[in-house]
């Protein structure tokens, strides 16, 4: 290739990535004009970007347009100082959140006046710069918004274009369930700390490896359409989430949300079930217990802070069970269908044991070492039907040979999350982090039949370790560069074994459940390089995931 089609290329490649893009990896950016009172730009004022937790200073100097930029900043809330020569000092404090860049422009006010404009007011960090739609919550709004689960991607329900169905209505693991602006659930993308958390098994909406608490989450954007290049690698929305960092002063916090049995309300079913049984009327067991602890504060002061938080979840709830078994008649060899009447209309037929016994007399195995019973019904068959209760119900079978029983099942859930989180800020140039997350969920599936035990117990242990360093190279070249494991792991261990016959349209007498064992680790390096040059942004970057 010649010297001027390299150029040409490269000449190229770089239009293609100019432009006012920001970064879309758990970063933040803030930019804006600097005027005097006419509406005059000022070129050379001096603006001092503050964080108010590690009180880590940036300077930027307004370029011949009056425009300053500050690019891969970690959110937080700053104060943004502009000086220029013959004007007021004015200085504003803005929170700047994930994923949302924030235009602050300032309007200067000549020394001396007596007149003071927008000194030490809020700025508005509303986002001007890109098409992106979608909104951003600080740790207050998440807290402030009810939540069952108190996980907080669950939130993004609420955002505007978002059709949410609980995935108990639909088929498992049907996309609707959580499709943002069209587009199906199993396209979304979640990210924590700007590294990859998605479950790679399932593809739920709303739903992550690591569980993040409401307690842990400083903030989280989702962009829900119109999302930059650089959001990720899928059409569906982009869920951003920052875990809370400690701060100079030692903050922390205790809570438990408690749900009695006494608010339980009975299902109508199981009630039905209950007075077809003669049983009294009991509602099915609630109880949801969720509690946890928090603590962050400073290791050293305006260097090192540490941030943890520790959330258990008890739910000891019963929930209705349906299975089909033999009606009474049938186990004990009665056999009804509908027959045809001489008129051409149709009728309930009932066969006896004996009629049952005619129809088989022509049985060539009966009586034979291979089958040492005569004709008619089984009484091998009819045993393990009388194994099974009685019907409650006529919810499933077909009414006459085959009924519904319906009962309420023990399906206790125990969940554990521990999360910690360090930021060391060796220079006003570096800012480190690392965070890991651990899980213990231990969920016992419902029983087949009551006594019987779970049908199922599954056991997950998912984890993650996350690490970022935003480097400050020069104040118009940043880098951020981040890398993560999170290792989704989960069993499911099953009752069942050796081998099964058994008869159709009818539940099984036992669970008939295996074991399975899941482990997918994914290794996920981005880095992300902002190069500001005049009025023109560059940004270069990789995203590379390793997934087993």
């Amino acid at each position: 290739m010649t010297r001027f089609y390299r150029s040409l290329v490269i000449a190229l490649f770089l239009c293609i990535l100019s432009g006012i893009g920001r970064a879309q990896v758990a970063t933040t950016s803030v930019h804006g004009v600097v005027h005097d009172p006419s509406g005059a730009v000022i070129p050379g004022a001096k603006v001092t970007l503050t964080d108010t937790v590690d009180h880590k200073v940036l300077t930027a100097t307004t370029d011949g347009q009056g425009g300053y930029n500050f690019a891969q900043l970690t959110p937080a809330t700053y104060t943004i100082q502009v000086d220029a020569p013959g004007f007021t000092v004015q200085t504003k404090e803005a929170e700047l959140l994930v994923n949302q860049p924030a235009t602050i422009n300032f309007t200067m006010s000549l020394k001396g006046s007596t007149q003071v404009v927008n000194v030490s007011a809020e700025a508005q960090t509303l986002n001007t710069t890109d098409a992106s739609l979608g909104g951003a919550m600080n740790n207050a709004t998440i807290q402030a918004l009810p939540s069952e689960t108190r996980n907080v991607p669950d939130l993004l329900s609420l955002q505007p274009g978002v059709l949410y169905l609980p995935q108990q209505t639909l088929t498992p693991g049907d996309s609707r369930s959580g499709a943002v602006n069209g587009v199906r659930s199993d396209q979304s993308d979640v990210t924590i700390d700007g590294i990859d958390d998605n479950d790679q098994e399932n593809n739920y909406a709303f739903t992550g490896i690591l569980r993040e608490t409401q307690d842990s989450i400083e903030e989280f954007r989702v962009t829900t359409a119109d999302a930059d290049a650089d959001a990720g690698y899928s059409a569906g929305a982009q869920v951003a989430m920052i875990t809370k960092s400690g701060t100079n002063h030692f903050h922390g916090a205790a809570y438990e949300y408690y749900r009695p049995p006494l608010t339980a309300a009975n299902d109508w079913f199981n009630k039905q079930a209950e007075l077809a049984s003669g049983e009294p009327n009991i509602p099915a067991k609630v109880l949801r217990n969720i509690f946890g602890v928090d603590l962050g504060g400073p290791l050293m002061k305006n260097k090192l802070f540490f941030f943890a938080n520790y959330e258990g979840l008890r739910k000891a709830e019963d929930t209705e069970v349906t299975q089909t078994v033999p009606t009474a008649a049938y186990r004990q060899g009665y056999l009804t269908y509908i027959g045809d009447t001489p008129s051409g209309g149709t009728q309930q037929v009932v066969l006896s044991p004996a009629q049952v016994a005619e129809l088989d007399s022509g049985c060539q195995v009966c009586n034979t070492a291979a089958y040492p019973y005569g004709p008619g019904p089984d009484p091998i068959a009819l045993q393990y039907f009388n194994s099974m209760p009685l019907p409650n119900g006529s919810l499933t079978g077909d009414g006459v040979n085959e009924g519904s029983y319906t009962f309420a099942s023990p399906n206790p859930v125990s969940n554990n999350t521990s999360i910690v989180r360090l930021d060391w800020t060796p220079t006003a140039k570096h800012h480190l982090f690392v965070r890991g997350g651990l899980q213990k969920d231990v969920t016992d599936a419902t029983e087949q039949f009551p006594g019987q035990g779970p049908s199922l117990v599954t056991e997950d242990n998912s984890k993650g370790i996350i690490a970022g360093d935003t480097w400050i190279i020069t104040p118009n070249l940043v880098n951020d560069l981040r890398y993560g494991y999170i290792r989704q792991g989960y069993s499911n261990r099953g009752v069942g074994s050796g081998d099964y016959v058994d008869f159709r349209f009818l539940s099984t007498t036992t669970a008939e459940t295996r074991t399975t064992i899941v482990s997918v680790p994914v290794h996920n390096i981005v880095d992300n390089l902002n190069w500001n040059k005049g009025n023109h942004d560059f940004q270069f970057g990789v995203n590379y995931r390793f997934i087993t």
